[in-house]
């Protein structure tokens, strides 16, 4: 695949990162591949997971796991979005394990299921503080017995944390409710509580990982596993006065040398926030003017050539990572990440091999 820009990801980084979450768990640690892994690919993490022996995937939508399933992915895909009546059948007849958060969901799979000649699996979720889906974690005994009693086989209960990585006080209020429900609901289930954060900073069990795996927290020798490479479309030297990008702000002294590389905000970069990129030899180049949409105009301390490589975006947390991104912008590091363009092609590689190309 030849290409003027594209983005790498680094399989091997990936295995570090599941491997250290792994000896951190004292349970299943489940990748999470929601939002197409959160920009990085998710069929294709899907693939490589698999055969590295995951057991298990999470995925936010029906949509999503549809894709994964339409990809060949076999095995267990838990839907983590609340499942809505009128995705029963298609959960159902994709082999989806869906989430439950209302009664009117459990019934719709019940039926459906009825209908359909197969066995309605699911996982409950309970909401233990963070008011976003869920049964009250009050009232877990009392869903989990009407759930059941509509012939569907509960596999997992869950909740998830709101605060882990920015109040401790709260993620052991959310604990207590947690450890509540599975003494009200006895041995027999699949409990998973931890996010990233959660089992980064307090320990856990089984836990689902999204942060983590992509390598995007500071501190625990996690790596991040993704790249933006582009290749320049213009080299040329400035003269005096001259103005550069949509309104003229950077005006030239005489003499800097100018690269256009073909990425823009279309494409991630968040506009506002890339400072500037790494080009041959690491060297860090500034943004002159502002981005657009599909160019971005770098300054180089000396001429190069159209082979050229340029680091956009860059797997470290130093100024020209994902991180940095976030930090400038005032976000954090998956939003980013997620608005990452599909129009990039993406390179999958173990130990400097390509294993897999998507354009």
């Amino acid at each position: 695949m030849e290409a003027r820009a594209w983005i790498e990801v680094d399989l091997g980084a990936l295995l570090h990162n599941l491997r250290l979450l792994k000896e951190r768990a004292r349970g299943e640690v489940i990748p999470v591949l929601k939002a197409d892994a959160y920009g990085h690919g998710a069929l294709p993490l899907a693939r490589f997971l698999v055969r590295q022996g995951a057991g298990r995937l999470a995925v936010a939508t029906l949509a999503e796991g549809r894709a994964l399933r339409q990809g060949g992915v076999e095995g267990e895909i838990l839907l983590l979005g609340s499942l809505h009546p009128l995705e029963a059948e298609e959960a159902l007849r994709l082999g989806l394990v869906p989430t439950l958060s209302t009664l009117e969901a459990a019934q719709a799979l019940a039926g459906r299921a009825k209908a359909l000649g197969l066995v309605p699996r699911a996982h409950l979720k309970v909401d233990t503080g963070m008011n976003r889906v869920g049964f009250p974690w009050q009232e877990a005994r009392e869903a989990l017995r009407a759930v059941e009693a509509l012939g569907v086989r509960v596999e997992g209960v869950y909740s998830h944390l709101a605060t882990a990585g920015e109040e401790a006080g709260f993620v052991e209020v959310q604990r207590r409710r947690f450890q509540e429900v599975q003494r009200a609901l006895g041995e027999g289930y699949f409990y998973h509580l931890e996010n990233s954060h959660g089992l980064l900073l307090h320990g856990g069990e089984n836990v689902r990982v999204g942060l983590g795996l992509y390598g995007l927290i500071p501190g625990f020798g996690l790596r991040p596993i993704l790249r933006m490479l582009a290749r320049p479309t213009l080299v040329k030297r400035l003269r005096p006065g001259d103005r550069v990008g949509y309104g003229g702000e950077y005006v030239a002294r005489g003499g800097e040398w100018l690269a256009t590389l073909p990425v823009g905000y279309a494409d991630g970069l968040p506009r506002g926030a890339v400072a500037q990129v790494r080009g041959p030899e690491g060297i860090l180049c500034p943004v002159a003017g502002r981005l657009s949409m599909d160019q971005t105009m770098v300054l180089l301390p000396r001429p190069v050539d159209l082979q050229a490589t340029f680091e956009v975006l860059s797997p470290d947390f130093g100024p020209t990572g994902l991180l940095a991104w976030a930090q400038a912008r005032g976000t954090i590091p998956y939003e980013v990440a997620v608005h990452l363009s599909r129009r990039l092609p993406r390179r999958y590689l173990l130990e400097g091999e390509v294993l897999e190309e998507v354009s």
